[in-house]
């Protein structure tokens, strides 16, 4: 057995690590007693989380060590001697892990003995020299459950604190009159805003050739610019987080919305179906139009657009930026081979099908930084005619891209997160879309967002079990602006009413929804 480490020894070769913070005795018969293990540097892949949650009631822990070169793991412990040492053949990344999430081969490895080094696996394993680890009390399990990840706890998520997890979904409400962000959004968002709280802006055109709805905000020039540091002042002011949501339309556009009346660009020249309407600027609905193939030169230029619109939006204020490359949109036009028909490098097989999300991701990352980056996608969605033959597939694939993107910048520095827009209204294969978004959360190294159709329940229940960081709420946000403190309380609802989510009314369905405490008339100046 290699020696143990001494007191104040530290994880040496380690480039990020996770926080072991609560306190840890092992059971009856270990040689060596743990009082409390120390914080680690933590500054990377879910730094200072606890998945294990009581670790007073668990009799073994495990850190997995990345192998990014060899290293000696040792680990500092205040107050106690320590089981943990050895020569581990991985160095890298120290994570703790335990439940659905640990990465243990398996339970009779760890309890090999007091201590078990396994080079060629990177894994150093603590474990109290039995096969059969004593169950916790039911105290113990109480607390254990206690202590659990709730909808309402801190995260932090890179450089952002949050003081709890409920996010205000990116929501198009067509209140933007000539494109410009004025008084009533920001009377609209900074009502929904809580201290620590997250909010993602409505889907934000990128260039004049966008946008795909009336009254929707550009973050293209200096007047928007100008206009939307008002709306962030206010959310601000609030103590919240502000994210902008890139966007562009792609075939879900119409020559309404477009100079010169040109066609809408996209991955092809396939139209969305006429059994699909478009909103005109009339109010009236209309037929999609024949879209125009995007020929391979001209696809940089579009990178750039999303780039510069990224550098905007940080002038502007905002704290980052979410890529919209879901819900049929024109980076999921590229990203779904039943829409994209391609014969270039940006079509055919899967990798191709992902090279634009990925240039613009990088691009984006290279103007602000990863940690004000974030990408959402929704591979099991086929709103506006937008399917994939495997969704599963290509799920799966788009966050092995951007995990091998996060390591490429900054040393492998992480984006802000992953927002992963499910189904709604129990549309789809539920159980199938449920198995992918618990795997792409397994393999996604980064903080995992997850919305569509969630209730409190069921955002409680995602979270409880670690199948997401953060949840995103929509429509019941519309109805509710102070929904997190409704959440908090189990209080009622208020009925949302669909028909003012597009109009133009800039109070009725907008800023008039009541609080709980009380019932006022819109506050706009």
């Amino acid at each position: 057995m290699p020696a143990l480490p001494q007191e104040g020894d530290t994880l040496a070769n380690c480039r990020t690590a996770c926080g072991l913070r609560r306190r840890r005795r092992l059971a009856k018969g270990v040689a060596a007693r743990t009082d409390q293990l120390a914080a680690l540097p933590a500054s990377g892949e879910r730094a200072g989380e606890d998945l294990a949650g009581d670790g007073e009631a668990a009799s073994w822990s495990r850190l997995r060590l990345c192998r990014e070169g060899a290293g000696v793991g040792s680990i500092r412990f205040p107050g106690g001697k320590t089981t943990v040492a050895g020569d581990v053949g991985g160095g890298g990344v120290a994570q703790r892990c335990c439940g659905r999430r640990q990465l243990a081969e398996s339970p009779e490895n760890w309890a090999a003995a007091a201590t078990t080094t396994t080079k060629e696996a990177g894994v150093v394993a603590v474990g109290c020299g039995e096969a059969n680890p004593p169950r916790p009390s039911s105290t113990r399990r109480a607390r254990q459950m206690d202590q659990r990840p709730s909808l309402f706890s801190p995260y932090q998520m890179r450089r952002f604190s949050l003081a709890h997890r409920v996010v205000l979904a990116p929501l198009t409400r067509c209140r933007a009159i000539g494109g410009l962000p004025g008084p009533a959004l920001a009377e609209y968002y900074a009502q929904r805003s809580t201290d620590g709280g997250l909010l993602i802006s409505e889907a934000t055109a990128i260039s004049p050739a966008g946008a795909g709805f009336p009254r929707v905000p550009g973050i293209y020039n200096q007047e928007q610019i100008y206009a939307w540091k008002k709306v962030v002042d206010a959310v601000h002011a609030k103590g919240s987080i502000f994210f902008c949501q890139l966007w562009h339309a792609g075939r879900a556009s119409h020559q309404a919305y477009l100079p010169d009346g040109a066609a809408p660009i996209s991955s092809t020249e396939k139209p969305i179906s006429a059994s699909r309407k478009t909103l005109l600027p009339d109010g009236s609905y209309g037929t999609y139009p024949v879209p125009r193939c995007l020929a391979t030169s001209e696809i940089p230029e579009v990178v750039e657009q999303y780039r510069q619109a990224a550098v905007n939006a940080i002038e502007a204020g905002f704290d980052g930026v979410e890529i919209h490359a879901a819900h049929g949109f024109i980076i999921d036009q590229f990203l779904k081979d039943g829409v994209n028909d391609r014969t270039d490098e940006y079509g055919g097989s899967l990798p191709s099908r992902c090279r634009f999300l990925l240039e613009v991701t990088r691009a984006t990352v290279s103007a602000v930084g990863p940690d004000r980056v974030a990408v959402r996608v929704s591979p099991t969605i086929d709103n506006l005619d937008a399917y994939d033959s495997d969704p599963a597939r290509l799920g799966m694939a788009v966050v092995e891209r951007l995990n091998a993107l996060q390591e490429e910048v900054s040393s492998g520095g992480q984006l802000a997160y992953l927002h992963l827009s499910r189904a709604m209204h129990g549309g789809g294969n539920a159980e199938e879309e449920g198995r992918l978004m618990r795997a792409m959360r397994d393999a996604y190294r980064g903080t995992f967002m997850c919305g569509g159709g969630y209730t409190r329940e069921l955002g409680m229940e995602s979270v409880e079990r670690g199948d997401a960081d953060l949840v995103s709420y929509g429509r019941h946000f519309i109805a509710n602006p102070d929904l997190v403190e409704r959440f908090k309380l189990d209080a009622g609802l208020n009925e949302f009413v669909r028909k003012t989510f597009y109009t133009p009314d800039p109070v009725v369905g907008y800023t008039d929804y009541p609080f709980l405490d009380s019932q006022p008339e819109s506050r706009m100046q």
